[in-house]
This record gives C-alpha cells, sequence and structure tokens, in this order.
C-alpha cells in the first residue's frame, strides 16, 4: 500500500458567503487535503501544529479516517491557526477579515520515522522553509513531491519559494499565481516558465472552469463539474490537492496518463467540499457518492468524434 506525506495546516475557520455564516470550525489545508486523500487505499499521515485549544473531536474525525497524526504537534498553552474569510456574491473573491498565525509562527516539522520513506509528499500551501525542511527530513527521495503555494509567498519570500521549486516534481497553483509568477498572461506559456523552475508537471487550477495539467509538450485539461449550488468554496482546491495526490499513492503510477485520471478525481472531489460549509460535506462522504459523481465526470468529458 502507497504511503502519502501530507503536510499543512489543521486550522479554526470562520466564513461567510451569501449563504450563511459560521463561528469557528474545522478548517485548514492539511484537513482538507487529508479528508480527500482519506477516500482511497492508502497509508496517510498529516504532519501540522495546533494547539491545546484544538478539539480532541477534530482530530478523531481525521483518526477515523485512518490517517496517522503522530507528525501533529499540540502546543501547551498556544493556540491554533485561525483565518477568518468573507466571500463576495460571485463566490470567486473573498476578503480576508482576520489572520492568526499562533502556534504556526513557531513550526517547526518533524516528519515521522514512519513515513521518511513517504511514495509521495504532498506540500500544502505553507512557509517555504517548513516545505524545504520536510524534503530534507525524507530519508529518500520521494517517487513524487507535489507543492502548492500562493502569491503571498511569491511576495514576501520568493528567494525561498524558488529554492522549493528547484526541487519538486509537479506544482498546483491556480492561474492568477501562474501568471504572476512568470509575468505571462498566457497559460501556456506560464507553464513552460515555472517547468524551467524545477516542476516537470504544471497544474493551474481555474476553479469553476476546471484545471490544467501540463507536461513538457503535452497539455490535458479537465472541466469541473457544472453544480446547481456552491455553498462555500473554502478547500475546493485542498480538496482537490488531496483527491490528486490520493489517487496517484494509490494508483502507485505517477505517468501523465495516471495524472489524467488524479486531475479527474481530485476535480470529483473538490465538487462535493463546495456543498456545505468547511470540511462538513467531506467528513461524511460516502464512496457511492464519489463513484457515482465519476459517472457523472466521465459522461461529461468523454464522447466520439469521427474524422473524415
Amino acid at each position: 500500500m502507497g504511503k502519502l506525506l501530507i503536510v499543512g495546516t489543521l486550522a479554526f475557520d470562520a466564513i461567510e458567503t451569501p449563504f450563511g455564516k459560521t463561528g469557528r470550525i474545522l478548517g485548514g489545508a492539511g484537513t482538507f487535503i487529508g479528508l480527500a486523500a482519506s477516500q482511497f487505499k492508502i497509508d496517510s499521515a498529516i504532519v501540522s501544529v495546533v494547539g491545546d485549544d484544538f478539539p480532541q473531536a477534530y482530530m478523531d474525525i481525521l483518526k477515523n479516517r485512518d490517517i496517522d497524526l503522530s507528525g501533529v504537534e499540540v502546543v501547551k498553552g498556544g493556540k491554533t491557526f485561525f483565518w477568518e474569510g468573507k466571500y463576495h456574491n460571485d463566490l470567486n473573491s473573498r476578503d480576508t477579515l482576520a489572520t492568526e498565525l499562533n502556534t504556526l509562527a513557531d513550526f517547526n516539522p518533524i516528519v515521522p520515522s514512519d513515513y521518511t520513506d513517504a511514495d509521495i509528499v504532498m506540500l500544502g500551501n505553507l512557509h517555504p522553509n517548513i516545505q524545504l525542511s520536510v524534503i530534507n527530513q525524507m530519508e529518500k527521495r520521494p517517487k513524487l513531491i507535489v507543492l502548492d503555494t500562493m502569491n503571498f509567498w511569491m511576495d514576501n519570500t520568493w528567494d525561498e519559494l524558488m529554492a522549493v521549486i528547484a526541487k519538486i516534481d509537479v506544482i498546483a497553483i491556480n492561474d492568477e499565481e501562474a501568471r504572476q509568477m512568470t509575468n505571462e498572461y498566457s497559460l501556456v506559456k506560464a507553464a513552460a516558465k515555472i517547468q524551467e523552475m524545477g516542476p516537470k508537471y504544471v497544474v493551474i487550477k481555474k476553479g469553476e472552469h476546471g484545471a490544467l495539467l501540463f507536461h513538457k509538450e503535452n497539455i490535458f485539461f479537465a472541466p469541473a463539474l457544472p453544480l446547481e449550488e456552491v455553498f462555500d468554496p473554502t478547500g475546493a482546491g485542498d480538496t482537490f490537492a488531496g483527491g490528486f495526490a490520493g489517487y496517484l499513492t494509490e494508483a502507485e503510477n505517477i505517468s501523465f496518463e495516471s495524472m489524467k485520471n488524479a486531475i479527474i478525481h481530485g476535480s470529483n472531489l473538490a465538487s462535493f467540499c463546495v456543498e456545505k460549509f468547511g470540511t462538513e460535506r467531506m467528513v461524511d462522504l460516502k464512496k457511492s457518492e464519489v463513484d457515482a459523481r465519476l459517472a457523472q465526470f466521465k459522461e461529461l468529458t468523454q464522447f466520439n468524434i469521427e474524422l473524415t
């Protein structure tokens, strides 16, 4: 069984959308990635940090999905990372109302000894130095290192980010971030420039408009499933990443063809994430629901063209 190491935040989120508002609820990139990846037959572990204000009930949600939490540091007297945001009516843009790093400010990740030989490492959106520290703790080169990042790190830690990007295999960013990273409006040109920085594969997420996969001269596009209702987009990108990495870990195949399937599985799981606030939908998600929606994806994306 393949091993997946996930590095990302376990956090509190407070979210407001046109459909409602929450208090502090379970969130964080590591949580969304872990829940999505747990849909696959793999061994997985999360490396993160929380304060002792993080409820045991939230830990149990992850443990009940057979996710190893031995790499999660609990800081006595510390407070857990907190993010608060308000989405605009189109749900494509949002305002960050509060960001409290708390225990994350001094986080020194420790990879569990059972996962220093992980097949795939999924580096969630964190400071590049934290991501690099995890790479340096691996006892052998993983088959695949996947990285997520954002414009904040491009603005404030460019050199450190470039040092990490030089060591990874796959980068997953959105279209705005790809353009900022390369100063190229064309996503094809942007992906080519990013590949020159180190990653062999570039995944560019376009939200409700799907995702693009680039590798050398090869390009693959997967649409997002059209949904009647999108309730809360928080964590959709992380859920996509968890599905992508989870599928590849189970498949034990990292070819371009396998990554096409991983993109579809990631998009499929992300389509569930947005249906309720925070992690609520992912916690209750059943395999039968996942399989049924995959069939919808197949109908959406497969067709025959007769060439004469």
